[in-house]
């Protein structure tokens, strides 16, 4: 079996202890988190209707963000790593700016383009009667907001990379650009693929700010897993720790998914 190169395994001087220092950093705080989780009575904690609820919330509302971001994402990404335009680089800081915005100015810029008053909002309520903050449409909106960058920066990288010698081999072949991006380029940049989806879907899972300023806080409608625990902090504190170690669990395990997926370590 081979052996990687010394200088390949070594590490510069104080590396090890500032690695270890950055991960205990990270680690104090949950490991503080689960000797706080009440254990005799986490059953029942788990079970509660408040608990279900913000679940059920939160899952449907991180697939169907997820699932926006693939619809909307994808050819953006595509757009934005093969074709050149007037205003790209804007659009490209654009598309971006969620992930550097706090998502309370987010939520904010949603309310005011797709409130009731909004410049969106307003005509799709006098149109169509479509009232979107307060819904879980709103939930689902805001999420996707926040959600879809992580999925356009990722394949946006997967399609610039792509060797285009096996896209010109197919089209030489007859097959058409449809045939092409489903049969030749989709299979090689799935592995970028799924873990886009994935960090767009952690992200709608675990979105707080954009959803509260937009969608509200609304108990069985529009309370999703993040803003519950906020609730359970103020009246419940080990319904609410019980919610964060439930959250820790499911974002833990798809991180732990993504390592093989996308770092392949």
């Amino acid at each position: 079996m081979s052996r990687r190169p010394a200088q390949l395994r070594s590490a510069p001087s104080g590396f090890v202890l500032l690695g270890a220092i950055g991960a205990g950093f990270i680690a104090v705080p949950i490991v503080g988190l689960a000797f706080n989780v009440p254990w005799d009575d986490i059953g029942a904690l788990l079970a509660s209707r408040v608990l279900i609820d913000a679940l059920r919330l939160s899952l449907i509302s991180s697939v169907a963000a997820a699932a926006l971001s693939i619809v909307l994402g994808l050819p953006l990404a595509w757009l934005l790593a093969r074709r050149s335009f007037p205003g790209k680089a804007l659009t490209r800081g654009i598309v971006l700016l969620p992930l550097v915005l706090p998502p309370v100015v987010g939520g904010a810029a949603l309310l005011f383009a797709l409130g009731r008053t909004g410049i969106v909002g307003s005509v799709l309520e006098s149109v169509g009667g479509v009232v979107l903050p307060f819904s879980m449409s709103g939930v689902v909106i805001a999420n996707t907001f926040v959600a879809m960058p992580f999925l356009v920066i990722t394949m946006e990288g997967a399609f610039r990379n792509l060797d285009h010698r096996f896209e010109g081999a197919a089209h030489s072949l007859g097959a058409g650009q449809w045939r092409v991006f489903t049969r030749v380029v989709l299979p090689m940049v799935r592995p970028s693929l799924t873990a886009g989806v994935l960090l767009a879907w952690a992200r709608a899972f675990g979105e707080f700010g954009a959803t509260l300023t937009f969608a509200g806080s609304l108990a069985g409608r529009t309370r999703t897993m993040p803003l519950a625990v906020f609730v359970a902090l103020e009246s419940d504190r080990d319904l609410a720790v019980a919610l964060s170690l439930a959250m820790v669990v499911v974002a833990l395990v798809v991180l732990m998914f993504l390592r093989n997926r996308w770092w392949g370590t």
